[in-house]
């Protein structure tokens, strides 16, 4: 019977999340740790690139890690932002993310409203004579490179920041006492894997969650028994099928 569950992601800010109400109604312990945290780049190896910061007349930033790890190497580079500088953002709120490090001039930030940046195109081909720099995690496909080049602006991709596995400390692991584990990524699994090696045979009866193809895939080939999948069509959460297993499997 599941009656702790350890969930891979950052304990959610909002009292109203779905994850408190399954916790109360069926009487289960959430805790919630990543498995996965974001590094950023030395200077030493940002410089690897070949990348000149000054070169370019706008950034593109598709997230908040982005933006952290921008403005961090920018301050190692003793690179000193130019106020005209352009800002094109997938979303508002990670556009509004800019005035933690400068001041928010709106006609020097530009957002979408999607979080894609197919929805940012427009707006960047309207400003096509300006030099593009794409800030990326390490792992990241040729997606943005091609739409980019399609529209034929001059770009350039670099990574900036990278995943890398939140280990588990070593009392972590003598402590560890999970019915069930929740995961989000591929990455997620490679921590677990990482951290406990032989998790498949020593914790053979703790139950898998996956969000995702990719990390059910993950899951799968690590060796792992998967016992829920989402989404699926009538669950199109986490919490609604971790909720609907939850329920059919409380009597076990």
């Amino acid at each position: 019977m599941v009656k702790k569950i350890l969930v891979s992601q950052p304990k959610p800010t909002s009292e109203k999340s779905p994850y408190f109400d399954i916790a109360e109604k069926l009487e289960v312990e959430l805790v919630f740790r990543p498995f996965i945290k974001v590094e950023g780049l030395s200077s030493k190896e940002f410089r690897q690139q070949k990348v000149s910061l000054p070169d370019y007349t706008a950034i593109v930033f598709t997230s908040r890690h982005a933006i952290d790890n921008f403005f961090q190497l920018a301050k190692e580079l003793r690179y000193n932002i130019p106020e005209d500088l352009k800002y094109f953002c997938v979303t508002e709120t990670i556009a509004l993310y800019i005035q933690k490090y400068v001041q928010y001039r709106k006609r020097k930030v530009f957002f979408g409203n999607t979080g894609k940046i197919v929805d940012l195109l427009p707006c960047m081909v309207k400003h096509k004579n300006e030099k593009y720099l794409v800030p990326l995690s390490s792992v990241h496909n040729d997606d943005v490179k091609t739409m980019l080049d399609a529209k034929k602006l001059n770009h350039t991709e670099c990574v900036m920041y990278r995943t890398v596995s939140n280990d588990f400390t070593p009392e972590e692991v003598e402590n560890f006492d999970y019915d069930m584990l929740v995961f989000f990524s591929p990455s997620g699994i490679d921590s677990l894997m990482k951290n406990f090696p032989d998790f498949p045979v020593s914790h053979k009866n703790v139950a898998i969650a996956t969000f995702g193809p990719a990390t059910a895939n993950a899951a799968k080939e690590a060796g792992l028994r998967l016992d829920l999948e989402a989404p699926t069509e009538k669950y199109p959460s986490m919490t609604g099928a971790l909720q609907h297993y939850l329920i059919v499997n409380g009597d076990d």
